[in-house]
């Protein structure tokens, strides 16, 4: 690999022990290549010394969209406004977004599941998720009920309570986007032809 990525314009590769496969398939054992290499991946660490060097040849890009770049990217495509409109009250507290959530939650949603839930689930976790499914709760007719209800379900006191909301409150308000897609996409699935696959199988097949 790091021969590869070399940074001269010819670059040479040679294999220094013979294998049988090689041999077998009269590959040589070093040639010379002007081909670039890309590497990409979901994840990159320094691991070695020999990674290290194949930095050094190259360049290392990290692809780190922020959450509202993710949210504006799944507006091209999604249609749920319902569900787009909640997803952009919890922008400030999603640290790697997804365009998975829209889709899973829409799943959800037609399923009649707690979508929102799964939402919250995603960027919060202990009393600060259950003071985010409170607050998106519309059975609840106050926000002294929500008090109760938190306190009732042992996760603190009152003051908790506003502790946890005042830290979910987004610090600016997320421009409104109008989806311009009202449905899902329409996938079409190929009838499979059993008959081809077995001819693929067995050839020509017979009247018997």
């Amino acid at each position: 690999m790091k021969a590869l990525c070399q940074t001269e314009p010819v670059k040479s590769l040679g294999w220094h022990t013979l294998t049988p496969i090689l041999e077998l398939h009269d590959v040589p054992t070093q040639f010379t290549t002007t081909s670039r290499l890309a590497l990409i991946g979901n994840d990159w660490k320094t691991l070695n010394a020999d990674v290290a060097a194949l930095e050094d040849r190259g360049h290392v890009l990290f692809f780190e969209p922020t959450a509202l770049e993710v949210h504006r990217q799944a507006a091209g495509w999604f249609w749920d406004q319902e569900i787009f409109d909640f997803v952009a009250g919890q922008l400030h507290l999603i640290v790697q977004h997804s365009l998975r959530t829209y889709g899973q939650a829409w799943e959800l949603k037609r399923a009649g599941l707690d979508w929102r839930r799964a939402v919250l689930s995603r960027c919060l976790s202990g009393s600060a998720l259950l003071v985010a499914r409170l607050q998106a709760d519309p059975t609840f007719v106050s926000e002294a009920a929500r008090v109760q209800a938190f306190i009732a379900a042992g996760a603190g006191c009152r003051a908790t309570f506003y502790h946890y909301a005042r830290k979910l409150r987004p610090p600016a308000d997320v421009p409104r986007i109008l989806l311009t897609c009202k449905t899902p996409p329409q996938t079409d699935t190929a009838t499979p032809n059993h008959l081809d696959e077995l001819r693929r199988r067995y050839g020509r097949l017979g009247n018997g």
